[in-house]
């Protein structure tokens, strides 16, 4: 039995060189969300297990944050 060479030059994919920040660039602007578990465990027997997942998004200066006030109060604020 004989092993597959390579594919002829014809049936190759080109190849792209991609940049670094050009690669961060398109993932943050659609979002990555990373997960994973970890477990500490001696004996077979789980003694910690912790669940980790983290949303990584670009952030936009058009769109304001939830936390920040975009309008000042109206009246009956006392400035110190």
């Amino acid at each position: 039995m004989s092993t597959p060479g390579p594919p002829p030059e014809a049936e190759r994919l080109p190849q792209r060189q991609v940049a670094l920040i050009d690669l961060l660039d398109r993932l943050l602007s659609g979002g990555v969300v990373l997960t994973g578990d970890v477990v500490l465990s001696i004996a077979d027997i789980d003694l910690v297990r912790i669940s980790l997942r983290a949303l990584i998004v670009s952030i936009s200066e058009q769109n304001p944050s939830p936390w920040t006030r975009t309008n000042p109060p109206q009246g009956g604020g006392h400035d110190n």
